[in-house]
């Protein structure tokens, strides 16, 4: 394995980052801490506690998690498509790198970013509300898991959109919304037995619960529920991308 290219191209989407770092990390902090303000204000003050933890903290395990899957994905699929965008990928897909380190490459990037504006979204958060992490290493792990799995999942993204309007499609009509409705703001315990059941059919709920079960110990289903579910939906993402160089989708002219 080319450890250099791996490098190259990891530092290279690093720094695009940087270089846009009011809309890369500042924009996304400022937006999920008004999230922190107006729902632990507006909804904190009719809703003293839930599953026996104050909204304001029940809430924040939710508002990480909704930051990470939005960030990972559209970091990742405009990483990838910008240089299909402009051509500079056949210079990539002809150099003597491989497809994996081209992956690990622009992923890794994509998910270091992401797991780092989660730790400032945690950090701020305390700004907000106290709150405790039972099980720091789950935590961990299941931010670094859930970045690496959806920026796979923004790669597939920016490999398959044609335009920059399909580059938002998925984020903002399918990953957003179920995310929304996936336990962010409430527990699936506060809805009526029919939309409990419906719900446990939005996989997103089962991140957010993993997650929070790392915070306090329990959440809307197992925590081994929880993380085999990421470890799908890690395995599907590592089997489309496999695919894609595979075949070259979209990649050869």
């Amino acid at each position: 394995m080319n450890l250099q290219s791996i490098k190259t191209l990891y530092l290279a989407e690093m720094a695009r980052s940087l270089r846009t770092v009011l809309q890369s990390i500042v924009s996304p902090v400022v937006s999920t801490s008004l999230y922190f303000v107006v729902f632990g204000a507006a909804i904190g003050s009719r809703i003293s506690e839930v599953d026996g933890v104050s909204y304001g903290a029940f809430i924040v395990p939710g508002l990480i998690m909704l930051m990470l899957l939005t960030q990972s994905v559209s970091t990742a699929s405009f990483g990838i498509f910008f240089p299909r965008f402009s051509g500079s990928i056949y210079e990539i897909l002809s150099a003597p790198i491989s497809y994996l380190e081209i992956v690990l490459g622009f992923v890794g990037a994509a998910a270091t970013k992401s797991v780092i504006l989660g730790l400032i979204v945690l950090a701020t958060a305390r700004l907000f509300v106290p709150f405790s992490i039972a099980h720091p290493l789950v935590m961990l792990l299941f931010l670094v898991l859930t970045a690496l799995t959806f920026s796979l999942l923004g790669f597939i993204i920016g490999i398959w959109a044609d335009g920059f309007e399909k580059l938002q499609l998925v984020p903002l009509l399918i990953v957003t919304p179920l995310t929304f409705l996936g336990g962010t703001f409430y527990s699936i315990d506060m809805l009526p037995p029919f939309w409990q059941s419906l719900t446990l059919l939005n996989p997103v709920v089962y991140l957010v619960s993993g997650f929070r079960w790392s915070f306090y110990g329990s959440g809307d289903v197992s925590i081994w529920a929880s993380l085999g579910t990421i470890a799908l939906f890690l395995g599907a993402a590592l089997a489309v991308v496999n695919w894609i160089f595979r075949t070259g989708y979209r990649l050869k002219p």
